[in-house]
């Protein structure tokens, strides 16, 4: 059964969707069968990995209840990735949730019949606490966190972490935090070596050991298509990523669901 990982931070620009296409590109490239799901209606994850959305087999499609799930799954680039995708419709979809019942856990019922087939599932969230967000925190059973190693770093984490407990006693008893992952690091500043500090202070051993660096590659490969092992395999932010993705598979291993 898949392991469900939402990716979130209410903040945007802290690499979320960079981590989404790149952590599911290589948990692929080593061997795990994965599902994308891009939550946020931005797309980003969908044309990230070079892909489009069909008018009837979206994400969208799938939670409105006009398209089973299994209809709005495509290939990607790479082998072992699948991807269910998203357009901006995906934003009427918290006008059309907000007035039903249970209107959070939508999303875990859509994900449920196809959880046997995939080794691993990954949810790239909007960047606020929507409703879109809550179902995929319903729908989890972890979450990992990336901060952008900035002076504001911590800023609305707090918030995040609220609405995650608040998630864990009301809606979904078993989530917990996959980790939390330092991104756009420039290890040539002390800033940035005092962000990586503050933030393992604050969460310790949640924090990953893998950091990302801040790496051109990295921002050019969206508009190419491409996870960054494809658009290039040498760069700094390939090799990050590629870390991260041993370092998840290495935790859940001793989880014991590998």
């Amino acid at each position: 059964m898949a392991k469900i990982i939402a990716i979130t931070n209410q903040k945007g620009g802290v690499g979320k969707t960079t981590t989404a296409v790149n952590l599911s590109a290589w948990l692929a490239e080593k061997g795990k069968k994965t599902l994308m799901v891009d939550l946020d209606p931005q797309g980003n994850t969908t044309s990230g990995l070079g892909c489009r959305v069909k008018e009837n087999n979206s994400v969208y499609d799938a939670l409105m209840g006009r398209a089973k799930i299994q209809d709005c799954i495509q290939k990607t680039g790479v082998k072992k990735l699948k991807l269910a995708g998203s357009d901006i419709r995906l934003a009427g979809a918290e006008v059309e949730l907000v007035g039903e019942e249970r209107r959070e856990y939508y999303l875990k019922t859509v994900l449920g019949p196809i959880r046997e087939e995939f080794e691993f599932i990954l949810i790239d969230c909007p960047p606020s606490l929507s409703l879109l967000t809550l179902n995929a925190l319903a729908a989890a059973d972890s979450v990992l966190i990336p901060i952008q190693c900035e002076y504001y770093a911590l800023e609305g984490v707090t918030s995040l972490m609220n609405t995650i407990g608040r998630v864990k006693k009301t809606m979904n008893p078993h989530l917990e935090i996959e980790g939390v992952l330092l991104t756009m690091l420039d290890g040539r500043t002390n800033l940035g070596l005092q962000v990586v500090e503050q933030v393992k202070k604050h969460f310790r051993k949640e924090v990953f050991a893998t950091t990302i660096p801040r790496n051109v590659r990295l921002g050019e490969a969206p508009s190419h298509g491409e996870p960054i092992h494809l658009y290039d395999p040498k760069s700094s932010g390939a090799r990050a990523y590629e870390a991260l993705a041993k370092e998840v598979i290495a935790r859940n291993r001793k989880q014991g669901r590998d």
